[in-house]
């Protein structure tokens, strides 16, 4: 017997069925709203990937999958969206897992493919009929009149996310010849908002939602994103990168104590009573070159750890935590004549100057404060509800049996996470309080942990996991179990309990260990 009927036949002992389909004869699937272009399927087999973060922390070897391209357009937008989904050759559990992108990638290609496959579920993602690029949507953010390219922009935001779950799903069933028995979604950033939208807009899709660092409430993050160059230009001052590393050490020296350890982590932020012009008059070795910190530049770094204001100072977003690097939104480098330039983050830069200008030649260095204000205002005028994914009411998702973890890191230093706290408020405020919300959404604070699992803290390992055994056992997480190394190396983990609780020290333990921790209303022992 031919190796690819071997394999067809485990699939069909597999399914417990006589109606699985081969690999390379899936037909396209029937998608509401859509046409389906064209279906190509074929095997896949030793696909081996490198690690990546959070889609694919310990990378992928050996993989053998039917590799399924589904393209499809929605009539009068002109687009052609890909839906690609990855069907295990064996050992599948019954699962569908759909995964999502980053930045301005709706998709984040065979390295999320990989993951699903990995944990044994079959995988689906989209490109968003676009070219999957983290940084960059001029390709498609503009039609050939400068106008907005709506169409593309609605598939990136929330309309190819159920189409691609649709096909998924309905792949997966000819595949193996019995539907999913649980569907679950899975991503980080751009990706976690996306598991927002489908919990708010499309809460049938699926039962368990992982939604990780997301970036809801895009509109006002992403203009925030922009504020420290904002900042700097007005200013006129460029802090070297090695003023602002002395700004965080000197923030986590006064604050890291509070949490009743010293790790290196501020693991409590919000009682960081952290003031930056205090440093002023102090000096700062950089490259053996001693540099003076000035008003100018603690000025520059409370305005930062503070978030953007209008023209009399109320508040329009919020800010980074003390102790997160600041060399992503504050990013400055060595410019000529031995000046220093700022570098705005790319992802706001390109919103800026195509969403909102709608010229990419625009020069976003010329922003003032005022500037700053009316653009903030336009953006969430203009995009809130296309884009905004923060809708508190959840009683759909609820009542359709729906579980959501969320995790975010608290020296996240790409999306403050107040943003995440503040969405979780008001779905308590939304759904009747804290109580009732935490028997179906939880949200998780990681201190020291960055953006998507990056910094020193130890980072939830096992979500999925954990929203398994919720959906399916009922078993509701009250933690999530993290591991990292610290600054020095050394292995670390811990408990990250569920909001509003912290993980307490137990002041005798191993400060390196999860056991030395319990989960407390507060860091204070009484």
């Amino acid at each position: 017997m031919a190796l690819l009927s071997l394999r067809f036949a485990a699939v069909i002992l597999l399914a417990g069925a006589a109606v699985a389909t081969p690999c390379a004869s899936i037909t396209a699937p029937a998608v509401p709203g859509a046409t389906v272009l064209s279906v190509v399927a074929s095997e896949l087999l030793n696909v081996t990937l490198p690690p990546v973060l959070f889609y694919l922390p310990v990378g992928a070897s050996g993989l053998n999958v039917c590799d399924v391209k589904v393209n499809l357009t929605h009539p009068g937008v002109n687009d052609n969206v890909l839906v690609q989904v990855w069907l295990p050759l064996e050992g599948w559990n019954g699962r569908f897992l759909g995964t999502g992108g980053g930045g301005w990638a709706t998709g984040s290609g065979s390295i999320g493919l990989a993951g699903a496959v990995m944990a044994n579920f079959s995988g689906a993602m989209t490109d968003g009929g676009h070219a999957n690029s983290l940084l960059d949507p001029s390709t498609w953010a503009l039609n050939s009149d400068g106008s907005i390219n709506s169409g593309l922009l609605t598939d990136f935001a929330s309309r190819s996310l159920h189409d691609m779950t649709v096909v998924g799903k309905a792949v997966t069933k000819q595949f193996y010849g019995k539907a999913p028995s649980y569907s679950y979604w899975s991503g980080c950033s751009t990706g976690g908002r996306q598991g927002l939208m489908e919990a708010q807009k499309y809460p049938g899709d699926y039962n368990g939602i992982l939604a990780a660092s997301p970036a809801i409430n895009w509109p006002s993050l992403i203009m925030a994103a922009q504020w420290p160059q904002v900042v700097m230009q007005q200013e006129k001052t460029f802090p070297p990168q090695c003023v602002f590393d002395g700004f965080i050490a000197a923030s986590i020296a006064q604050c890291d104590i509070l949490d009743g350890v010293k790790d290196g982590i501020i693991g409590d932020p919000g009682s960081c009573p952290f003031d930056p012009y205090k440093l002023v008059g102090s000096s700062v070795n950089c490259d053996s070159t001693e540099i003076t910190v000035t008003y100018a530049m603690a000025d520059i770094v409370r305005k930062v750890l503070d978030g953007p204001t209008d023209v009399i100072g109320r508040q329009l977003w919020y800010g980074l935590n003390a102790g997160t690097p600041l060399n992503a939104l504050a990013l400055t480098v060595p410019g000529p004549h031995g000046t220093t330039v700022g570098v705005p983050f790319t992802i706001s830069d390109f919103w800026i100057r195509y969403f909102l200008k709608r010229q990419p030649n625009f020069n976003t260095s010329t922003i003032t404060y005022l500037d700053f204000s009316m653009l903030f205002a336009q953006s969430n005028l203009e995009y809130e509800n296309v884009i905004g994914t923060n809708d508190p009411d959840l009683s759909a998702f609820s009542s359709a049996g729906g579980k959501m973890i969320t995790w975010h890191g608290l020296a996240d230093p790409l999306i403050p996470p107040d943003g995440t706290l503040q969405y979780r408020q008001q779905v308590d405020n939304f759904m009747g309080g804290s109580s009732s919300v935490d028997k179906f959404y939880r949200v998780f604070f990681a201190p020291g942990v960055g953006h998507c699992g990056m910094g020193i803290g130890p980072v939830p390992t096992a979500g999925l996991d954990a929203l398994v055994a919720w959906v399916e056992k009922g078993i509701a997480p009250d933690t999530l179990a993290a591991a990292g190394t610290d600054a020095n190396g050394a292995a670390t983990t811990k408990n990250i309990c569920r909001y509003p609780l912290v993980s307490r020290y137990d002041g005798k333990g191993d400060p390196k260990s999860a056991a030395s921790y319990s989960c407390a209303s507060s860091f204070t022992r009484t």
